[in-house]
């Protein structure tokens, strides 16, 4: 069975590079994309693949024809109405666009029950993340110090990252107690300390700097060690196989999955 799929912000670079996995993936079928400010435009060209015969357009009412999936990588302030737009016409999302808040996760798990449909968010699609997330995860139930290092491109819109902020919560759900040791966090400078993530002392520090993808570290400090998880994407292709992989996983699913780690 082939999955017809729209890419909304096809014109960005996650957007063209999903365009690029997408044209070159069997059982998928590239409907087209959305991105008001390239309207007319060939997919293909734009993502540098050559013509494809796939339009852009400035809404996803403006498809050819309605996609099984839309695949969304926007912006925060677009992206909430992107979802809710496609889960009422019944097609299913994938979103990595970051920058959704708790609330809103809330009204899209609720919007994709009634209808019936699925819906991915994921803060990373990189297995190599999931993997540091999952790990972060495990060590906190052995360090009660940690610190999350956060580094992407001076373009990304919100901060701290997505994925910092689902690694923390993934830390805090195995150890729901994090101390700030013998810091007593007096700030010459606000903001020196980055950001205390729920007042539990799990402190996260945001970078951006161009030449960077994205990039991520989990320091944790004990007793006369410390402890080092990183994980550097280098290209945004390597967001592509989990990308792919959610876009086959979602029609089998009803409801909203947060996290690509639920469907390894």
């Amino acid at each position: 069975m082939i999955q017809t799929v729209a890419v909304c912000g096809a014109s960005g670079k996650m957007g063209r590079e999903v365009v690029k996995a997408i044209s070159r993936a069997e059982g998928l079928e590239l409907v087209g994309g959305v991105a008001p400010h390239h309207t007319g435009a060939d997919c293909g060209e734009l993502a540098g693949v050559g013509h494809l015969d796939r339009p852009i357009v400035a809404s996803l009412e403006d498809l050819p024809e309605k996609p099984d999936v839309m695949v969304d990588f926007t912006h925060p302030s677009a992206v909430k109405a992107n979802v809710v737009r496609a889960l009422q016409a019944g097609v299913r999302a994938v979103v990595g666009t970051t920058g959704l808040f708790p609330e809103d996760l809330s009204e899209i798990a609720r919007m994709a029950e009634e209808r019936g449909v699925g819906a991915i968010v994921a803060p990373n699609f990189a297995l190599g993340a999931v993997l540091l997330m999952r790990f972060a995860a495990e060590a906190s139930r052995y360090f009660e110090h940690a610190e999350i290092l956060e580094l992407h491109h001076n373009q990304k819109a919100d901060a701290p990252s997505g994925t910092a902020i689902k690694t923390a919560e993934m830390m805090l759900t195995v150890r729901n107690a994090f101390g700030t040791g013998n810091v007593a966090d007096r700030e010459m400078l606000p903001g020196a300390r980055g950001a205390n993530f729920d007042d539990t002392g799990l402190r996260i520090h945001a970078i951006r700097l161009p030449g960077l993808v994205a990039h991520q570290e989990v320091i944790f400090g004990g007793l006369g060690q410390t402890l080092t998880l990183r994980h550097d994407s280098l290209s945004r292709e390597s967001f592509m196989p989990g990308v792919l992989l959610a876009i086959r996983k979602v029609l089998e699913l009803k409801g909203l999955v947060y996290g690509l780690e639920k469907l390894l």
